[in-house]
């Protein structure tokens, strides 16, 4: 838990490794997950590295195995994961999970190709098999030739026509020929007319038959008909609706013609024989040819599904082989070779108090090598800044990853994380307040913790369901903190509770309670018993129509500041944290000390007031301490800034709320004002004097702290301080003034940004109560069965509200609100966030993120 609350510190250190133990032991360093190698080769290619070779054999693994998964997951076949993560294979298995491989991608290639070439087969057949059923009909319709004579210009020409059915009205005829195809020569002799028959996809056949008329003036006759059962396309496997057609032409031209069209719209041409018997005979070979293929197909079909199930069972398995072998040679990658070609040298950052774990660890990889020369892991001396490193669990992981979300602290830094375990949810509550919702929300968030194993095994790419798992730990505190706020505000579904019994009683009849609206109890009367209600508002507000709002507003609107102002100083508190542990002086005398001085003499005096206040004015004390002479804060805060005299609330009410208020408040303001000018100046002029001091006596051995840098105290590395040494004292002042305005509007505007507190929990109390009040009142006053039927169906409109409103989007809007407040209310006061994130050689992160290596660079 230590590290939880600032960063594990870090050593450099260089590692050598004999060349036939480096293999086995950056695989136990992968397997342990504590180790960040630098890459040592920054100007050499990829292509040219030492292990290039073995990297494109695992690439060409995986790429057979994302082959193979593609036809597993294409049969809708369940691949077996067990969980478990096997050890990296050694070197030498590399050859025969290669081999293994190149069988199986072989064999289903061929099985496939076979298959397809059957598909294809079995389609055309299937083509040609409607093709003979539609023509019959076709052919079946039309009717004899017949010879019309005509008399023209006192002389004989015989004219041919073509007479056929129309498909929709039988006692229609087309003519297909005119003037041109009859021969003068031979008057009594039949033209011969050709026809092609084919199919052609459905969607393209309008397309296909206005070509056909234009581009043959009409000299075509065309009939087709749909096949009703879709064909299955034998290269993609998808549904494919076709049709059958057929043409008739006269002449080769025409001929050419049509076919080039067929052609040109991907239409399958098939023969189709002129003779009623010939087709009848085709059609039985063909039917004969079908059902062969039809067995083929099945055995086919059959030895794919048995390859695929046993792939399966070992695919995952060997994905995770392949992986981790391609981390380790992308990792040894990064490693120099020495002079000797034998010893390979890497520089890497580990966490100081896991060397001993990493060097046990480097052991094991020595002796399951069979080296006999131990590997050597030396410290180095660094004035480079280490990464970050936060060590969490389950629990704090989330937590950690929305202060990483706005910057990685930078090293050694002060890390929030553990406070916003308790300061998120609760601020969150604030807003968020209600008993019933609160519950809805915790119940959520237990459910994913209770089933978080199985839950966590159905790996998902729903990015929403994915953030809603990872945040599961932050959604259970949400709702419990939310469900004690509403204790607090005594609010379920925008109801009260009445636990205790009221501390109000009401001295008036019921004809007159029920008939006037504008009815007020008295706290300085009997009304009142003169003790607060046990725990948290009373229900009575429940009922007072009038001046609820009025009342929760004060209350809340003044919680709220007094949350934001404790919540600013503790962040100013954590600053001096990071200057003690950095020995910053000048930054604890001139920025802390003037930072936390400004901020509590102006409004932690502000929260003051409101505590006496409540505590000195009643509407049962003695005048002049009544309610009615109660100073308003924010006229007194106004004044009190302005050096402005306030003036009494009322006639003969004291000015002030305590003796000396007026003196007090004038020596605030002025130690506030003072403050200023120290933060803008004090730290750069400090700095100024130690470099003149410096260029003077420059053997003095002044140290780093006297001109604002920083040592971490331990080690020769820098933290999350601040260097000045190269810095021009221009920048400097202007860096300091910066940090200066902004720090002092910074408290004004932080400290109404809190009122958002306020502000979100009256929306969300209204939200409730409209919906209570418009939605499931309606059900509630409906009497007889019919209402409760009508209820069954009002109460699950508004249970559908009231999850998709009010803890859905409600408690987006209050989450994003609070995620705000820590980002940059709280943690704009000490939290630099400079840093980068430790990225270990870790299988796990490597497997989890489905990557095949983490450790290339570029």
């Amino acid at each position: 838990m230590g590290s939880l609350f600032r960063s594990e510190e870090m050593a450099l250190c260089q590692l050598f490794l004999q060349s036939e133990a480096a293999y086995a032991c950056v695989s136990e360093l992968g397997e342990l997950g504590l180790v960040q190698f630098r890459d040592l080769n920054p100007d050499v290619n990829a292509f040219q590295r030492k292990f290039v070779n073995e990297v494109r054999r695992c690439d060409e693994m995986e790429r057979k195995l994302r082959y193979l998964e593609k036809e597993i997951k294409k049969d809708g076949i369940p691949m077996l994961d067990t969980g478990e993560s096997p050890e990296a294979p050694q070197p030498r298995e590399m050859i025969d999970l290669e081999a293994t491989f190149e069988k199986l991608e072989n064999e289903l290639r061929e099985v496939n190709q076979n298959a397809e070439a059957l598909k294809r087969n079995f389609l055309e057949l299937t083509e040609l098999k409607h093709i003979l059923r539609k023509t019959q009909v076709f052919f079946d319709e039309s009717v004899p030739m017949v010879y019309k004579s005509t008399s023209t210009h006192s002389s004989n020409k015989y004219r041919r026509y073509l007479q056929m059915a129309d498909n929709q009205n039988e006692d229609e005829q087309a003519q297909l020929l005119g003037e041109e195809g009859v021969r003068a020569n031979q008057p009594g002799q039949n033209l011969k007319l050709g026809f092609v028959a084919g199919v052609i996809s459905r969607e393209k056949l309008p397309a296909f038959e206005r070509m056909l008329w234009r581009a043959c003036r009409g000299n075509v006759f065309l009939r087709q008909a749909m096949i009703e059962s879709p064909l299955e396309d034998p290269t993609n496997g998808d549904q494919v609706y076709k049709s059958v057609f057929i043409i008739f032409f006269q002449g080769d031209q025409l001929k050419t013609r049509v076919k080039k069209i067929c052609e040109g719209f991907r239409a399958t041409l098939y023969p189709c024989p002129e003779a009623p018997a010939d087709r009848r005979e085709m059609a039985m070979g063909v039917m004969t040819r079908i059902e062969d293929l039809n067995t083929v197909l099945g055995q086919t079909q059959d030895h794919r599904h048995r390859v695929l199930v046993a792939a399966a069972k070992n695919l995952k398995n060997w994905f995770v082989k392949v992986r981790k072998i391609k981390a380790i040679y992308h990792t040894l990658n990064l490693f120099n070779l020495d002079v000797t070609q034998k010893c390979l040298i890497a520089e890497c950052w580990v966490p100081l108090l896991d060397i001993e774990t990493i060097q046990l660890a480097l052991r094991r990889g020595t002796e399951r090598s069979g080296s006999s020369v131990p590997p050597i892991l030396n410290r180095m001396q660094t004035f480079e800044n280490p990464p970050t490193y936060n060590r969490t669990n389950k629990f704090t992981k989330a937590f950690q990853a929305l202060i990483d979300a706005y910057g990685v602290a930078s090293y050694r830094e002060m890390n929030p994380a553990p406070y916003t375990i308790i300061t998120f949810p609760f601020l969150f509550a604030v807003m968020f307040g209600d008993l019933g919702h609160g519950a809805i929300m915790a119940l959520f968030g237990l459910w994913m913790i209770r089933k978080e194993k199985g839950l966590a095994a159905q790996k998902t790419d729903n990015e929403i369901w994915n953030i809603f798992f990872g945040g599961r730990y932050i959604i259970f505190l949400m709702g419990v903190f939310s469900m004690y706020t509403g204790l607090i505000y005594n609010d379920i579904f925008s109801k009260s509770l009445n636990i205790f019994g009221s501390h109000w009683h009401l001295s008036y009849n019921k004809s007159t309670v029920w008939n006037n609206n504008y009815l007020q109890l008295s706290p300085a009367t009997s009304d009142y018993e003169g003790t607060p209600y046990p725990f948290g508002m009373d229900p009575i507000w429940q009922v007072a129509s009038s001046n609820k709002i009025v009342f929760q507003n004060a209350y809340k609107m003044k919680i709220s500041i007094i949350f934001g102002v404790l919540h600013m100083i503790f962040g100013v508190i954590m600053s001096w944290h990071n200057h003690t542990y950095f020995r910053n002086r000048l930054s604890l005398i001139y920025e802390f000390i003037p930072q936390l001085l400004f901020l509590v003499v102006l409004f932690f005096y502000l929260v003051l007031l409101m505590f006496i206040k409540w505590n000195r004015y009643s509407a049962k004390n003695d005048f002049p301490m009544t309610e009615a002479c109660a100073p308003s804060i924010l006229i007194t805060f106004i004044d009190m800034v302005l050096f402005k005299s306030s003036k009494a609330p009322g006639k003969d009410c004291n000015v002030h709320m305590f003796a000396g208020q007026s003196f007090f408040q004038t020596i605030f303001v002025l130690i506030a004002l003072a403050c200023i000018p120290v933060m803008l100046l004090g730290k750069p002029i400090k700095i100024m004097q130690a470099r003149k001091l410096a260029n003077v006596q420059p053997i003095t051995g002044s140290s780093d702290a006297e001109v604002g840098g920083m040592s971490n105290g331990g080690g020769s590395h820098g933290g999350g301080g601040e260097h000045h040494d190269e810095e021009e004292m221009s920048e400097i002042f202007i860096h300091q003034g910066i940090h200066t305005i902004e720090y002092v509007l910074g408290s004004v505007s932080h400290t109404a940004s809190y009122l958002r507190l306020w502000a979100l929990s009256l929306a969300h109390a209204q939200l409730a109560e409209v919906l209570w009040s418009m939605v499931l009142s309606l059900g509630l006053n409906k009497e007889g069965w019919l209402g409760g039927i009508f209820l069954t169906v009002v109460f699950a409109f508004w249970a559908v509200l009231t999850v998709g409103i009010l803890v859905l989007m409600e408690g987006l809007s209050a989450f994003l609100h609070t995620l705000r407040l820590h980002w940059v209310e709280f943690q704009s006061k000490f939290y630099m966030g400079h840093g980068y994130a430790f990225q270990p050689f870790s299988f796990d992160t490597i497997i989890e993120n489905g990557t095949a290596a983490t450790g290339e660079t570029e």
